[in-house]
């Protein structure tokens, strides 16, 4: 358990860790390339060590000559082997997504994916269905994991997505890239995030976007990739938030990936009425960069509506958060996707802040958030085991009058390893020599 302390205002320039799931991507891919590949700013975070493990254990070989560096001599395209244990893909749903759709096309080999408590209780039989219909044989436990796949001869298929869903997008167009013919296509009810897709046609593979509809066709072999990978924009997010909340505060965020399907939370925060500026914007690897200077301001009540959901997905416990210092009432509509996260966030976002004094309401697939522009009291905030609440827990002890306690606080290293220690690094304190600091769970000061 770790108590954060308020702060006056937050300060500085910072860096935050690389994009989670580009992280993810380029090592997956890496893992089927032809040749030595090299991947530079790679953070190592819990669900980023989940894909380099999984590569490892599938028989591609991972170095890293430096801090940050890696090489990768991936086995090819269809050259994955079959090892003898499961594939352990720890809390990461994006490693156990997309790697089954790679995994459906090692013909003839069999493979088991496991994972934590969390990820085994998500839904995975969304990825079973379409890679199935393409040929390969996916089976799930009871939904859950462990998924098994016995790779097969694939087949392109034309599919519609139930549910917007960049992970299951992207399993389907992974598995396309090894059918025997093409293309293979996704239709999105809504646009999610594209990194797959980016990548993919940095690799020279064919891949056509047209409206909310997806087609990549098969290729031969892949190339070694050479990627430099950016900072996470949901990882800035938080500390985005805290300078907007926090009178007197001015942040630079430096480096983050700017790619338009991630950043929807910068248009809610800045129609809140947030001062935000981003500047420095330039291309990295086919996706957008820049940096990000944020100031203190008033924010006033907002609508998240169905169609930005996709979006913003990973930043709505930090919308709600701000939403409970706006002025006014602010609602989200149409996340059900929610509470097929780590946890139930629908859930563990209103029983967070409720336990700090926010005024929250929820529904099967709505939030509505009554704020009063001023601090919340603070208390107790129980992550869950979810990454997101638990940095959710460190702002909103800044941000706080009393402190919050955040339980299970290590959590937020599956994504962002050493957040609280840069959220303290940031904070101007109220009374000198309050900080972030572990506890032994007593109650609060």
């Amino acid at each position: 358990m770790i108590l954060v302390e308020p702060a006056s205002s937050v300060a500085g320039d910072v860096a935050v860790p690389a994009v989670k799931g580009l992280c993810q991507r380029t090592v997956l891919l890496a893992a089927i390339a032809d040749g030595t590949s090299e991947i530079s700013g790679f953070s190592h975070a819990q669900d980023t060590d989940s894909a380099v493990s999984a590569a490892r254990l599938l028989g591609a070989r991972v170095e890293e000559p430096s801090d940050g560096t890696l090489r990768v001599e991936g086995r090819g395209l269809r050259g994955l082997v079959e090892p003898a244990e499961p594939v352990d893909c720890g809390n990461a749903g994006t490693v156990l997504r997309l790697l089954a759709g790679i995994l459906a096309g090692q013909d003839g080999r069999r493979f088991v994916l496991t994972g934590d408590a969390s990820l085994s209780a998500r839904d995975h039989q969304r990825i079973a269905t379409p890679l199935s219909r393409m040929g390969a044989e996916v089976t799930t436990t009871n939904g859950g994991a462990p998924v098994r796949v016995a790779g097969a001869l694939l087949r392109p298929i034309d599919y519609a997505l139930p549910m917007a869903s960049a992970q299951v997008k992207s399993a389907i167009l992974l598995a396309g890239l090894l059918a025997q013919d093409g293309p293979t296509t996704v239709r999105e009810p809504a646009p999610t995030r594209d990194h797959t897709e980016r990548l993919l046609r940095s690799l020279g593979v064919r891949v056509r976007s047209a409206g909310r509809t997806i087609s990549v066709w098969p290729v031969d072999r892949l190339p070694p990739l050479r990627v430099a990978i950016a900072g996470d924009f949901s990882s800035a997010a938080p500390f985005l938030v805290a300078a907007t909340l926090l009178p007197g505060s001015r942040l630079r965020v430096h480096d983050v990936n700017l790619n338009p399907t991630r950043t929807g939370f910068l248009d809610v925060l800045e129609r809140m009425g947030a001062r935000i500026t981003v500047f420095d914007r330039r291309t990295a690897g086919g996706e957008p960069v820049g940096s990000i200077e944020v100031e203190s301001a008033e924010l006033v009540a907002t609508e998240i509506a169905p169609e930005e959901v996709p979006n913003v997905v990973d930043e709505i416990p930090l919308f709600a958060l701000a939403a409970s210092m706006a002025r006014g009432e602010s609602t989200v509509r149409g996340a059900e996707e929610l509470r097929r996260k780590e946890s139930d966030r629908i859930e563990t976002v209103t029983a967070a802040l409720r336990a700090i004094g926010g005024r929250v309401e929820s529904g099967p697939d709505w939030l509505r958030i009554r704020g009063v522009p001023t601090r919340l009291v603070g208390g107790r905030v129980r992550s869950e085991g979810d990454h997101r609440i638990a940095m959710l827990g460190g702002v909103a002890g800044i941000l706080s009058r009393e402190g919050v306690r955040v339980e299970d606080a290590q959590a937020a290293a599956v994504s962002f390893p050493g957040f609280f220690e840069l959220l303290d690094a940031i904070a101007r304190r109220v009374e000198p020599g309050r900080r972030a600091k572990e506890t032994d769970g007593n109650s609060l000061p």
